[in-house]
């Protein structure tokens, strides 16, 4: 069954414009029954700003009066979101790993000159201006901005990189170096460590971040003392 194109926020406004029944709701908007009572109740982990499902013309007030009036049926969208096609334009990067861009890209310009500012930008989805100003260190961070291999950033993947490397390289009529596949596994292995560690100290940080916005601070580990007291 085709769902509103924000379920969350749409149950939030049925719930407070409408009698329908927390079944209802969830089963109309694809969410589980206790979704919705944490919505009702104000314990949603994300305080959500209702959406007319009406003036969105996913409901009309017929539709939600036949719902109101008997707690059996089951409403039903009127029009299915239209489906979002992404336009062209750089390569989408999470929020979370955009800080990592430059590092990334310092990498590519000291490793494989011969790869243009143009593929760069569409390797990592950045901006020319960017590249530029990284490659002449005249970017604003440039003191701190470290090279790492944009595979283990987690920017793209490392087939992605060898097949632009190699294409390159064809290109300024470069001999493509042999490559050597005995470590590749251990090479995944560790990429694949490293971003579980790397999103495992993000959580961390969120986490505390949270904490001390909440007033609460974070455990204690015990010490000497305290293990001596118990």
């Amino acid at each position: 069954m085709a769902q509103p194109l924000m379920p969350h926020a749409t149950a939030s406004w049925l719930v407070d414009n409408t009698s329908l029944t927390f079944e209802q709701i969830a089963e109309f908007c694809g969410l589980h029954i206790l979704e919705v009572q944490a919505i009702a109740d104000d314990t949603a982990a994300t305080k959500l700003t209702g959406r007319d499902p009406i003036r969105a013309g996913e409901l009309n007030q017929d539709e939600i009066d036949r719902g109101q009036a008997d707690s059996e049926y089951r409403l039903r969208i009127l029009k299915e979101p239209d489906q979002t096609r992404r336009t062209k334009g750089p390569r989408y990067t999470p929020v979370s790993k955009r800080q990592d861009k430059p590092d990334g890209i310092a990498w590519i310009i000291r490793n494989h000159p011969e790869i243009s500012d143009g593929q760069i930008g569409k390797l990592i989805g950045t901006t020319r201006t960017t590249i530029a100003a990284i490659r002449d260190r005249s970017h604003w961070n440039i003191a701190n901005i470290q090279p790492k291999d944009p595979v283990t950033l987690g920017l793209c993947s490392q087939r992605e990189l060898d097949a632009l490397v190699a294409k390159a390289a064809k290109a300024a009529g470069i001999e493509p170096a042999a490559q050597d596949h005995r470590l590749a596994g251990d090479r995944e292995a560790l990429i694949e460590e490293l971003r579980r560690e790397r999103d495992t100290a993000a959580r961390e940080a969120e986490a505390a971040h949270a904490a001390e916005e909440a007033g609460v601070s974070a455990p204690r580990e015990p010490t000497a003392d305290d293990l001596f007291k118990s």
